[in-house]
């Protein structure tokens, strides 16, 4: 099984009040009325978290674009949405020989999980296609009155040493703040601490700069609620990107200095809550960050199973964040990282059951698609495909997992915003995903 992001956020029965939201109805032929019943549970997914009056509002004026338009190269005329579980099972492993060429010119930004070794395979195989990986290597956490910055024992100095030999992506651990917040934001001999911790980390191992994972963490914690917290929170995270700035990259003479990617959730409404990350925070970390991974998945979840990442929801997202297309929102859209899933859900479907299944990777999928044979069906207002079978207990799965299609349709939309995309993760997707970056 996949393992998903760890994000302490609200849970979705929280982040869904007071929304407008849009049912979708799958037509499907042969099913019985249970069946039937069960698909309808779990389609009323589209929750769409801005009122109406702005939904209407989106798309007449303020959309980037007037209609969706699929990417051009058809990957032999398998992007399509009436595709069948052979084709995919045929056609997944079936690659370009030219694995280097891209067809995403914006930055594209790949996670890599120690628990996955396909990723570091998958991170060599494809290195030019990314401008940015980030192994998920660190956990900078409270000791004592002290902090300590934990992982080197992930590092891998040999595939770091490999990647620089064919590739320019420029390499970014995550590092997730799990020190206690509020003596860090507080005092500033630990902010001091934590800002040295990371520096001399990244100038002995030579990285380019860091990935950094808090506001899920600070939000979890409850600090956001506070207003001074707040504040504090925020010139952390400007104090740590201007300390990076000064600092030269060892080995990328082009970049100059360190980089900082922050990591942000997607504003659980319009109304934001004391928790949320919105554009204004967006607007106040600008200078000192130099991309923003923005977590567009895990919108579902087994309480309440549906799509990954619908993709109304992605494009409300984008526009509440960015607001109207001018200067100032393209200068912070260029630095937007825009979140694409590679892993998949098996949700637990049948009734008296109060949630069940999680994340699944690419081989996951691939062996549920050989033994049920499935009728793979397409679901146009999320833009994902899912397929409906019943486990050895009878019990009714839902499974929703990444394919050509759902892939091509959010790359062209970051495409049409002009921002990068960040890929969680790259060992769980199908080898042909890459060909579409």
């Amino acid at each position: 099984m996949a393992r998903r992001r760890e994000r302490r956020v609200p849970p979705i029965s929280e982040r869904q009040k007071d929304p407008f939201e849009t049912a979708t109805r799958v037509h499907r032929t042969g099913d019985s009325a249970y069946d039937r019943k069960l698909v309808t549970s779990f389609i009323l997914l589209c929750i769409v978290v801005i009122p109406a009056v702005s939904v209407l509002f989106y798309y007449v004026k303020n959309s980037p674009h007037a209609k969706h338009t699929v990417s051009q190269e058809n990957h032999r005329g398998i992007i399509k949405t009436d595709v069948t579980y052979q084709e995919i099972l045929t056609e997944n492993t079936k690659v370009s020989e030219n694995s280097s060429h891209r067809h995403y010119t914006y930055p594209i930004l790949a996670y890599i999980t120690p628990w996955n070794l396909k990723g570091y395979e998958m991170a060599k195989r494809f290195n030019n296609k990314f401008t940015h990986l980030s192994p998920v290597w660190y956990d900078l956490k409270s000791q004592g009155n002290s902090l300590v910055l934990e992982g080197r024992h992930n590092a891998d100095r040999g595939w770091i040493s490999a990647l620089r030999k064919s590739g320019e992506a420029l390499v970014l651990p995550r590092v997730v703040l799990e020190a206690f917040p509020k003596e860090l934001l507080r005092k500033k001999k630990l902010r001091d601490k934590a800002i040295d911790l990371i520096l001399t980390e990244c100038q002995e191992m030579e990285y380019d700069g860091i990935v950094l994972e808090s506001w899920s963490r600070w939000a979890a914690y409850g600090v956001l609620h506070d207003p001074d917290m707040r504040i504090m929170a925020l010139e952390f995270i400007k104090q740590l990107g201007h300390a990076l700035h000064s600092v030269p990259s060892v080995r990328n003479s082009k970049q100059q200095h360190l980089q900082l990617v922050y990591v942000i959730g997607p504003p659980h409404s319009e109304k934001l809550q004391a928790h949320d990350f919105g554009p204004h925070d967006l607007q106040s970390l600008s200078a000192a960050v130099d991309g923003f991974s923005l977590m567009t998945y895990d919108f579902s979840g087994p309480h309440k199973p549906g799509p990954n990442a619908p993709l109304q929801w992605i494009r409300l997202t984008l526009q509440f964040l960015l607001g109207i297309r001018n200067s100032a929102a393209k200068s912070v859209a260029r630095k937007i990282f825009l979140g694409i899933n590679f892993y998949g859900n098996d949700f637990l479907l049948s009734e008296g059951e109060d949630g069940g299944g999680g994340a699944i990777t690419g081989r996951d999928y691939l062996n549920l698609l050989e033994k049920h044979r499935p009728a793979i069906q397409w679901e146009s207002n999320s833009g994902e495909h899912y397929f409906v079978y019943s486990d050895d207990n009878h019990d009714k799965h839902a499974v929703f997992y990444p394919s050509l299609m759902s892939v091509s349709m959010r790359l062209d939309e970051a495409r049409q915003w002009g921002i990068g995309i960040s890929i969680w993760e790259i060992g769980q997707g199908l080898d042909y995903f890459f060909d579409l970056l």
